[in-house]
Formats: structure tokens, C-alpha cells, sequence
């Protein structure tokens, strides 16, 4: 028993200085966003995905590739377009004339980082490829399935206030990403940090890679080891089950939310030197991990209510429970 609590210790210990390593160093180029840092690595080490929503020039890429350099992973950045085709995503097959036979050229899907920029700018058949590769792993090009890299995380953008010329993500689609964020504006101090940082070149071009990126699959096993008793797990499920009850909402949280507010808690727990999960964990991370899971009623969104807003209130109705794990 005793060896178990070492060995627990330990693992907790390996991935937080792993994390803490890349935080460190991706905050060379990204000021004052240490949260949505460690949301995108919980999601790195949670094998999901993230669909950022905010407006341009908060420095998405610059994260992106940031965590990329920082972890030693490959990095490829898409632009949706309405004419990007979905073998612009996956890859497409060529033919060799001096083998005789077809070639296959990857496309920017067989990376480890995919930054996918603007995401509702492609059609939704160029949308439904890269779905496949986020849920599936794989690509399937000319009836031929190609396995993906492994790890492999999207981090799709799209613009919150400007809509037009767009193709809006289906809630099915929607729900197919861990998290959901935002990286919002600097404060004044920060900004004016990052405008020294780069009064002679860009920081991006000086970093360096800190930790061995093909690590993060051990890691990622590491936290489903993470413990949540019972009553986390009975906290869990209420949250959600009030999704699904509530009278301001057309749409609760499907089952897939429940799963990934489990996994990210187990994740934020060990992010904080903790080999078990505790209600406060689940308390973070269930705005990221249930809002673009969930439909408002039309009178609550002309009310000006979010469905982040019901999350709010859910976990001030919905009752804590008492562990001592």
C-alpha cells in the first residue's frame, strides 16, 4: 500500500515538473495567461482538443507555437477558408510517374499541434474531415486509413463577433472539443511588458525546447491513474443530469461532457501536486468543460444569458459533497 502512495507521488511529481517546465518557458513569449496555458496542456495531457473563441490578435498562434517549440512537437497552422478542401486538411494522393504507382502526401492533420485558425470559415465537409481526425485518430484518404501522430491536439479558432461568410459549428461538432476558452485581452502592465519584450525581435525566435514532447503519452496514462472517489464522481454526474433539466436551456451537456469534466478534473488535480480529485477541481474546470456543450432557450439568449452563466448557477445550486479522499 505504502509503495502505491510512493509510486502515485511520484507520477504526480513527473507530470507536474513537466508542466511547470513548459509553462515557464512558453510565458517567455505569452504574458500574464499562466491559466490558459495550463488549460491547453490539460488538454494536451487529457488527449482532447480545444476550440478558442476570441477576437484576432490575442496571440493564439504565437501559444500555439509556443507549446510546440517548448515540447520539441510538430506544429502546422491551417487557414480555413469556404475553398479549403477536405484533402487540404487530410492529405492527397499523387501519382508517381516514375514508381508507376499513387504516393501519398500527408497533409497539415499529420502533426503533433494543428492549429486550425478560424475554423467556421471552411465548409462543413472540410469541417467534418478534420472532425474525423480529432475523434477517430486516423484519416482515411482513397479508401485507405492513415493512423495520425500521437500525441496530436487541435486548437481550433474562431472569431466571436464577426459572422458573416461563416459556417457555424453543429452542437454535434461542437461537442467533440475537451474545452472550450478564451484568451482575452493583457492587462495594461502585461501589455506593456510584451511591447518591451519585443522592442527588438520577436522572443518566439530565441525559444527553445525544455522537455521531450513524446513523453506526453506515459503522462497522459498517468493521469486516468488519478483517483476520484465516489461522491466526486456523483458530483459529476449531477452537474450534468442539471444541465439537462433546466428550464433555461433547449440543449443540456451530453454524456461525453460528463466524461470530460471527470478527465480534466483528474488532470487539474495532478497539475496541483494531487495524485486525487476534490469538488473544487471539477469546480474549475466545468465552465470550460460543459458551456459549448449546451443550447440556451431563444427568451434566455435574448436576455443576454450565456450558457457559461447556467454553469455558474449551477454550481451554486447543485450540492458539494463532503470527502475525505
Amino acid at each position: 500500500m505504502a509503495s502505491d502512495v510512493e509510486s502515485g507521488e511520484k507520477a504526480v511529481e513527473e507530470v507536474r515538473e513537466f508542466t511547470n517546465t513548459v509553462i515557464a518557458n512558453v510565458e517567455k513569449v505569452i504574458v500574464g495567461k499562466r491559466p490558459t496555458i495550463e488549460l491547453i496542456l490539460i488538454a494536451l495531457l487529457c488527449e482532447g482538443h480545444i476550440l478558442i473563441e476570441d477576437v484576432p490578435g490575442t496571440g493564439k498562434t504565437m501559444l500555439a507555437r509556443a507549446i510546440a517549440i517548448s515540447t520539441g512537437l510538430e506544429f502546422k497552422r491551417l487557414q480555413c477558408t469556404p475553398d479549403l478542401l477536405p484533402n487540404d486538411v487530410t492529405g492527397v494522393s499523387i501519382f508517381n510517374q516514375k514508381k508507376r504507382e499513387f504516393e501519398f502526401r500527408p497533409g497539415p492533420a499529420f502533426s503533433s499541434i494543428l492549429l486550425a485558425d478560424e475554423i467556421n470559415r471552411a465548409t462543413p465537409r472540410t469541417q467534418s474531415a478534420l472532425l474525423e481526425a480529432m475523434g477517430e485518430g486516423q484519416v482515411s484518404v482513397d479508401g485507405v486509413t492513415y493512423p495520425l501522430a500521437e500525441p496530436f491536439i487541435v486548437l481550433a479558432t474562431q472569431n466571436p463577433i464577426e459572422f458573416e461568410g461563416t459556417f457555424p459549428l453543429p452542437e454535434a461538432q461542437m461537442d467533440r472539443f475537451l474545452l472550450r476558452l478564451s484568451i482575452g485581452y493583457p492587462g495594461i502592465a502585461d501589455e506593456d511588458k510584451m511591447m518591451q519584450m519585443q522592442q527588438t525581435g520577436h522572443p518566439i525566435e530565441n525559444l527553445k525546447q525544455v522537455v521531450d514532447g513524446t513523453r506526453i503519452p506515459e503522462l497522459q496514462y498517468q493521469i486516468r491513474r488519478v483517483h476520484a472517489v465516489e461522491n466526486i464522481r456523483q458530483y459529476i454526474l449531477n452537474l450534468v443530469h442539471a444541465t439537462r433539466g433546466h428550464n433555461g436551456l433547449a440543449l443540456g451537456a451530453s454524456p461525453r461532457g460528463s466524461l470530460a469534466l471527470y478527465r480534466t478534473a483528474q488532470a487539474y488535480a495532478v497539475l496541483h501536486g494531487r495524485d486525487f480529485v476534490i469538488p473544487d477541481d471539477v469546480k474549475h474546470m466545468a465552465v470550460a468543460c460543459l458551456a459549448h456543450r449546451m443550447m440556451l432557450n431563444p427568451e434566455k439568449i435574448l436576455g443576454g444569458e450565456t450558457t457559461a452563466d447556467v454553469v455558474r448557477e449551477l454550481l451554486k445550486s447543485v450540492e458539494v459533497p463532503m470527502t475525505d479522499a
